[in-house]
């Protein structure tokens, strides 16, 4: 018996996937993603506003105006659900994106989930370039998108609709793992976000999402139990430690 199939844009494959996902909290299963903060504009409204739209009782859409303030919204919102519930976030290409950065840098410092999910520009390049698009002369491979690889917990850039079925359970797992946890970049490609593809049926069903949780040794837990012999005289030793090296960095400053 053949494996049934459901034909959607990358677009809306991937909302719908975001869609299914779900956790157990306090006995209620809920949404895994509460919602999307959304900037549109070319590279995300076309394909990805659409599929928002079709499905907006099933992962609200709220349209915001400033970038890095709707990601460290996003941010606080998976803080104070205590990382078990996340918001994700789309922008257009460009400087719409890059205005996400610090935000993506807050959250990988503080290891705090966040989707974030920038238009990118056409695979095909055509056109080439389009409005606000970085021009690298020395590598046509590059795009704004690729200042987010140092800030995100695992970045891919998604260049045929069939990545989707490796590249959302990758970056689900990042998201709720308790060790791996971080900002996610998924960058979409404008003319890839429109293309169809047969997706397995079974990839859309609803999932309950679970993070493992590794026991640490005793040995561990009994550690800070044990007070130190003499915890006056470390912190003692730290004091001076902090006002030597600030007394070396006011010394640099003012011969410099």
């Amino acid at each position: 018996m053949s494996n049934p199939t459901v034909r959607l844009t990358m677009a809306q494959a991937l909302v719908r996937y975001l869609a299914a996902q779900q956790v157990h909290i306090d006995g209620e299963t809920v949404p895994l993603f509460a919602g999307m903060f959304a900037i549109f504009g070319h590279g995300n409204v076309a394909a990805l506003g659409e599929a928002l739209y079709e499905h907006r009782d099933a992962l609200p859409t709220w349209r915001a105006h400033n970038e890095q303030a709707m990601a460290h919204t996003a941010i606080a919102y998976a803080k104070a659900q205590a990382r078990r519930r996340m918001m994700a976030v789309t922008t257009s290409i460009g400087p719409g994106a890059t205005n996400l950065v610090t935000a993506a840098a807050l959250a990988h410092v503080n290891r705090l989930p966040v989707l974030l999910l920038p238009g990118d520009v056409f695979v095909s390049r055509a056109p080439d370039p389009v409005l606000q698009q970085m021009e690298d002369f020395a590598d046509g491979t590059v795009s704004v998108n690729d200042c987010f690889k140092p800030v995100s917990r695992y970045f891919d850039r998604i260049v045929a609709p069939s990545q989707l079925l490796s590249a959302l359970p990758r970056a689900i797992r990042v998201l709720t793992d308790p060790a791996l946890c971080g900002p996610v970049t998924l960058a979409l490609p404008q003319d890839v976000q429109a293309q169809a593809f047969d997706y397995p049926a079974a990839f859309f069903e609803p999932r309950i999402v679970s993070a493992l949780a590794t026991t640490p040794p005793a040995a561990q837990i009994a550690w800070p139990a044990s007070p130190p012999q003499q915890p006056r005289q470390a912190v003692m030793r730290g004091e001076q430690t902090a006002y030597k090296i600030c007394a070396l960095r006011n010394q640099m400053y003012y011969e410099a």
